[in-house]
């Protein structure tokens, strides 16, 4: 007798995949050596989803723009921004970032952006890479 489970086992199997496959056709036994190979073209990837419209992916943050206003600060729920006093801009921390655009939104300026880059992650979370403006 079937299920309710065995109908949504069925139609799981029959419906478009919405996330990406894995990167590389097979899976390495090293993956910080798999990226090596990438990034020298000698492995290809798998073409990404297309990405949602409004996606929020890492900050993009204008230095020139900024006034210095703090309400950046204010509104972020994970302390992702560090206010640098002598410079009168901002520190942002994106291994603490939790993407929620609430920075993006209240700037009067506009200078946080969402882009369309998510693949952000480290080893180190305080390289140069995962802090916008050092």
């Amino acid at each position: 007798m079937p299920t309710s489970t065995i109908y949504t086992l069925i139609k799981q199997l029959l419906t478009k995949k919405a996330t990406n496959p894995f990167p590389v056709k097979y899976t390495p036994n090293n993956m910080h050596a798999a990226a090596s190979l990438i990034e020298s073209g000698d492995l290809t990837i798998n073409p990404p989803v297309e990405l949602p419209p409004d996606f929020r992916g890492k900050l993009s943050y204008d230095v020139d723009a900024c006034i210095g206003c703090q309400l950046c600060l204010k509104v972020c729920p994970a302390e992702a921004l560090v206010f640098k006093s002598e410079e009168r801009k901002v520190k942002h921390y994106v291994s603490r970032c939790t993407f929620c655009a609430q920075c993006a939104n209240i700037c009067p300026k506009d200078c946080f952006e969402m882009t369309e880059e998510f693949l952000i992650a480290g080893l180190d979370k305080y390289s140069d890479d995962m802090i916008l403006n050092p």
